[in-house]
């Protein structure tokens, strides 16, 4: 089965607090065992970006969640991808606060197609994935 992925961002409701974002994730990820659907959720206390990989049912599912939820307002495809691996088989949902400063060099980073820095390329700029890679390998075991 063909493995889809999606990432976006979005804006902070007013008022949500860090609990209401653990309850958040905590249904997400029980969702996400359901539609074989895993990822991670950053938070900058403004902002929302989540990525999402699996089935493309499954994607399906989650997505028209995450358009349905009052957690967050704007949201905004930065990419998405056909095929490929999972990156974050371990996680169902896992959310990791970021400082403001890394969230919006993140978000402003190249994101088409998910696609990853060329090995051996000189003087290109991390992608989104890249960035991502490196704010996500701390907390993988």
């Amino acid at each position: 089965m063909p493995l889809e992925a999606l990432v976006y961002c979005s804006r902070v409701a007013t008022g949500i607090t860090v609990d209401q974002i653990n309850l958040l994730v905590t249904d997400a990820a029980s969702h996400n065992l359901t539609a074989d659907v895993t990822g991670v959720l950053f938070c900058d206390g403004l902002s929302f970006l989540q990525y999402i990989e699996g089935p493309a049912d499954g994607i399906a599912a989650t997505y028209a969640r995450i358009l349905a939820a009052t957690s967050h307002t704007a949201i905004e495809v930065l990419g998405t991808r056909s095929g490929g691996a999972r990156r974050f088989p371990q996680w169902s949902m896992r959310w990791l606060p970021l400082e403001q400063v890394d969230f919006r060099i993140t978000r402003a980073s190249e994101w088409r197609d998910l696609a990853r820095r060329r090995e051996g390329a000189m003087f290109q700029v991390p992608t989104g994935v890249d960035r991502m890679a490196t704010l996500v390998r701390p907390y993988l075991n």
